[in-house]
Order: C-alpha cells, then sequence, then structure tokens
C-alpha cells in the first residue's frame, strides 16, 4: 500500500524569521513599529472573556460596517478573512478556475505561487522590468486571471493608479486582483475604480498601517456580485472563520481615523529619512513608496551583511533568488531602531571585505 501517492505536495511558503528572544531589533517581516490604538486595548480590557463559548457572528457585521463606512462603499462590497492571506486563498479558489494561466510578476509576494500550486492552478510569471517596474503591455496576453501588489513586494515601488487600470481595462474577461497590503504608506488606491470595473478586486489588511498582524483581519473590497461569491465559497469551507474579539478589536482599530494617520506618516517620514543614510552609505533601492526599503550596495555581498546584522542581533530580510540575491528588504522601525541598524550597518561596512576581494 502506498497511501503517500495520494498527498498533494507543494512547496510551501517561507515567512520571514520570528526569532523567540526579544532582545531585537526586528526589521525583516514588515510590521507596524507602533502599538494599535488604545481603542483596541479598551476592547481586550473590558470583553467578557465567558463569551468566547459563543460561535462568532459570520458575517462579522461589526466589522464589515466599519470598514463600509470609512471607505464609502456599501456593506454588500465587502468581504473580510483571518488575515489578507486568507483572503487571497479564497479569492484564488473562487475566480482562477480557467485552464489558463494566471498572470503575475516574477518578483513579487512569494506566497502567490504558492496557492497557485496547492489549487492545482496554472500560471505564468510576467518578468518586471530592469527598475523593477510593471509594464502593461505585458499583461496584455490570454490569462486566467491576475494579480499584483502595488506597492510590489519586496521591491516598494509604486505603480500609478494610470497603470493599474491600463492593466483592469485591457482584460475585462478576467478577474483583477490589486494586493493593497502597503498602500497606505504612499499612493492612490484602486478603490477609486471599482465603480467602472466590475472585475476589480482590491485587496488590503491590518497587519502594516493598523498595527494588527497578530490578530489576523483583511479585507476585499469589489463589486456586490464578486463578494457575493466570494461568501459562497467561505461559508462552503468554515462559516466561523474570525474570532468576536478580533472583529470588534478591528473596527474599533478602523474608526480611529486620527490615529491611522499619525503612526502611517510617522512611518512614511522615517522612510525618506533612512534612503537619505542608505544613500551616504552607498547603497541603491528602488524609490519605496511602502514601510520597507529594498537596498543593495554595490561593492558589499548582501549574505555577508544579512549575517553581520544577524549576529547583532538585527533582523531584515535577505532572499537567495535570481535578480535579487544581492537586495536586503529593510522593514522601516522606530526612529531609535533605526539608528541602531544605521550604527550597525557603518561598522558592518567599515570591516567586511568587498565583492570580489581576497
Amino acid at each position: 500500500m502506498n497511501w503517500e501517492s495520494n498527498i498533494r505536495r507543494v512547496v510551501p511558503y517561507t515567512p520571514g524569521e520570528q526569532p523567540k528572544c526579544t532582545d531585537v531589533i526586528k526589521l525583516n517581516t514588515n510590521e507596524n513599529p507602533y502599538p494599535p490604538t488604545l481603542r483596541v486595548a479598551e476592547i481586550l480590557s473590558n470583553y467578557e472573556y465567558h463569551r468566547m463559548r459563543l460561535y462568532p457572528d459570520t458575517n462579522s457585521e461589526v466589522l464589515v460596517n466599519a470598514l463600509a463606512d470609512f471607505y464609502k462603499v456599501k456593506p454588500s462590497q465587502i468581504f473580510v478573512g483571518v488575515g489578507s492571506d486568507d483572503v487571497i486563498s479564497m479569492a484564488f479558489m473562487t475566480f482562477f478556475n480557467s485552464d489558463k494561466p494566471i498572470l503575475f510578476p516574477d518578483i513579487t509576494y512569494s506566497f502567490y505561487d504558492v496557492w497557485a500550486d496547492v489549487y492545482r492552478i496554472p500560471y505564468k510569471t510576467i518578468p518586471l522590468t530592469e527598475d523593477f517596474r510593471i509594464d502593461p503591455a505585458d499583461y496584455r496576453i490570454e490569462n486566467g486571471g491576475i494579480i499584483f501588489p502595488n506597492p510590489n513586494a519586496p521591491t516598494g515601488v509604486l505603480e500609478s493608479l494610470e497603470t493599474v487600470e491600463e492593466i483592469i481595462r485591457a482584460n475585462p474577461d478576467s478577474v483583477v486582483m490589486v494586493d493593497e497590503a502597503y498602500i497606505d504608506f504612499g499612493g492612490k488606491s484602486a478603490l477609486s475604480l471599482l465603480d467602472k470595473y466590475e472585475n476589480l478586486l482590491v485587496i488590503q489588511t491590518f497587519s502594516k498601517s493598523r498595527s494588527m498582524a497578530g490578530m489576523r483581519i483583511g479585507f476585499a473590497i469589489g463589486s456586490e456580485k464578486m463578494i457575493k461569491y466570494l461568501n459562497d465559497v467561505k461559508f462552503s469551507v468554515n462559516s466561523y472563520t474570525m474570532n468576536p474579539l478580533t472583529q470588534l478589536c478591528g473596527a474599533e482599530a478602523v474608526k480611529d481615523t486620527a490615529y491611522f494617520e499619525k503612526t502611517t506618516q510617522r512611518i512614511a517620514a522615517t522612510r525618506e529619512h533612512a534612503k537619505e543614510r542608505l544613500t551616504a552609505m552607498g547603497f541603491t533601492y528602488p524609490d519605496s513608496m511602502s514601510n520597507f526599503i529594498f537596498a543593495s550596495h554595490p561593492d558589499y555581498d548582501a549574505a555577508e551583511i544579512f549575517a553581520a546584522l544577524k549576529e547583532r542581533r538585527i533582523f531584515v530580510r535577505h532572499w537567495n533568488k535570481p535578480r535579487i540575491s544581492q537586495y536586503l528588504r529593510i522593514t522601516i522601525g522606530t526612529p531609535e531602531e533605526m539608528e541602531a541598524f544605521f550604527t550597525a550597518l557603518e561598522e558592518i561596512l567599515r570591516t567586511l571585505p568587498k565583492r570580489g576581494n581576497a
């Protein structure tokens, strides 16, 4: 008997390292360096724990209504899930069922090809240009759907709303998903295009700009028809996906607009300062409009810098992949964390041998 012959085998997604110790500077998973709004703390402090014995609201109405108010759409246009990963996974299962390949960039969020493999969806990766941009002309080919992040990850490059619309307009028979995990740190959301394109799905998350990665909240906004299809699939898999405490905390986070704007602006300001510091040290990078910078140094090996930083208990992200093996993705931390990072980096560059030198 060979029961393993029926196993669905995939190469899993590899997340950024989560160090067990706490005395580190963690700049490797694009988490927000600031805590959630105090309105979340109030919910956590006052929540009656015995309510956890009850099933949650399957429709997550308190959260959906808060999102609808904030984004000025109908509640029936919003789908929520346990993190944007859950939302995108459900969207792959719902909309990408053609024999034609789905399209996404060759340098992008590395979960896309994992989901495609899990759901047996054919796919084709479209190379970014030399400067890590999306060329809309490359997406004018037969396909079973399209997904791309904007700003892109791990590059941080933001495409204009005109570029995004050009891709959607050229593919009226395909669902186009725009993964906007980082849109709150700069740029214009594709949400403004929803009234024009029924085939557009915009996906966002609470993990970055709302400081709630640990609570796992993601959402999609699209046409009412599209959201109905998504919910049909969700309720065929698991009706009770988001616990009631998370729903309440998410709703309160959405309502505190002032805190949301304050923290995202602080991160954006720290990012711009970090660009200046990296440039002064000789690093180059595509211009980032996210909460991270994708940097490379012409003289020093990225893997060696990564290892040297880790020895100093500073974590950044490095991929040993084609085209990006000499880049480090550096999450924007607090000004104090970034200062410690730059001090360590300057010391490393003084002692590390240059590439090609014995």
